[in-house]
């Protein structure tokens, strides 16, 4: 099991965030076999198909470069530019051959990881030079399994190349007797595809490599407990800065509440323990809505607000615990209390009509009729 610096061990799985740092600094599932794999096989192929054309376009570069002509001979000023003519037409000779392994190359180096570039993985790091720690990857655990791998594709081409000389010996002997252009072509053709099959050979190094790689990957990106615990406090906060942040929310959301309580037009009431205000507007809601509730001291709060702005306050104890347990914030209240809150409302706009409203609300409105799955008895 890996372990972190602190000897904790790490058994979780990388964080999202985990994954985008290691990205970001190059740090992604690679194998080098693969690309070694798919280097070998594009050249053995390409050789195949383009070493014909390849090869006469070299053989005609070096019959122009031994047979000059009689003026380039006398001509000083002409040599530089012919030998800069005659660089660029190899470059454009060998550049289909070499294109092709750069895209193999690119192509291999993409499969496991996707494309991944990373400028601080070209940065100079002062621990590579620490002879300790060289010592230390060279005869670890991960430097046994490159050994491991070397002998292995040592012994597996090895294997492969006897095998097939074995079988070419006649083939091989027989080139003595064919004449030297067609000798040359067919050596050429028999080291080609012996390269291919050899380099083919090492698929089976790579199909090792790759789910070993993968795994080595991951269980270096494991994380500690610890170190999720950390990551969390720096992505989200730490517990005390997210406590104050809903502290803070609560307030402003608690203000924003109170200023709604002058423009209810009922606080119907416990009378100690809650307090709803509620709100109709008959051209604008559907039913009542409540605009204020709370428990206790909030409820003593929106109570003292109500009074100061000649808000009615109806004492209805079954009634208020009924709206508090059963209705948010901004919410019509539900279907079974319309017939309650609507005799509230009525004696409400009555006392209003009558200019009585200032007066003392009854203590208790009874047989308001309250359904019992809504009722909350204390």
């Amino acid at each position: 099991m890996a372990e972190s610096n602190d000897g904790q061990e790490k058994t979780e799985l990388p964080t999202e965030k985990r994954i985008k740092e290691s990205r970001e600094k190059g740090q992604v599932a690679r194998s080098k076999e693969l690309g070694t794999f798919a280097i070998l096989i594009a050249a053995g192929a390409s050789f195949l198909i383009m070493g014909d054309s390849m090869m006469e376009g070299l053989l005609n570069l070096i019959h122009q470069t031994l047979t000059p002509s009689r003026d380039l001979m006398f001509d000083a000023e002409r040599l530089p530019a012919q030998l800069l003519m005659m660089i660029m037409n190899t470059i454009l000779v060998l550049a289909p051959f070499f294109g092709v392994l750069i895209i193999a190359a690119i192509i291999s180096g993409t499969v496991m990881s996707g494309w991944n570039f990373s400028t601080k993985a070209f940065a100079f790091k002062g621990n590579r030079l620490d002879p300790i720690k060289g010592i230390g990857r060279i005869f670890g655990w991960k430097g046994l399994v490159e050994m491991l791998k070397s002998f292995a594709k040592f012994l597996l081409v090895a294997v492969v190349a006897i095998v097939l000389l074995r079988a070419q010996a006649n083939e091989l002997i027989g080139l003595g007797s064919e004449a030297l252009p067609q000798g040359l072509a067919h050596m050429a053709s028999i080291l080609s595809w012996d390269f291919l099959i050899v380099s083919a050979a090492l698929l089976l190094v790579v199909a090792v490599d790759i789910p070993f790689q993968l795994w080595d990957h991951q269980r270096q990106m494991k994380m500690t407990k610890q170190e999720i615990k950390e990551e969390g406090k720096q992505t989200e906060g730490s517990p005390e800065v997210k406590g104050r942040q809903r502290r803070i929310q609560m307030e402003m959301a608690q203000r924003r509440m109170m200023e709604s309580v002058p423009e209810a037009d009922v606080i119907i009431t416990n009378p100690t323990h809650y307090a709803v205000a509620l709100k109709y507007d008959s051209v604008k809601m559907s039913a009542p809505q409540v605009v204020a509730k709370g428990a206790d001291l909030v409820a003593a709060q929106i109570k003292s607000i109500a009074k100061e702005h000649d808000v009615p306050i109806v004492s209805a104890p079954p009634l208020a615990r009924a709206i508090f347990y059963s209705t948010k914030l901004e919410q019509a209240i539900p279907e079974g209390l319309y017939r309650a809150v609507a005799q509230v409302l009525a004696y409400i706009f009555q006392l209003k009509r009558t200019d009585n409203y200032e007066k003392p609300s009854p203590t208790v409105l009874n047989d308001l009729p309250i359904p019992d799955d809504l009722r909350h008895d204390e």
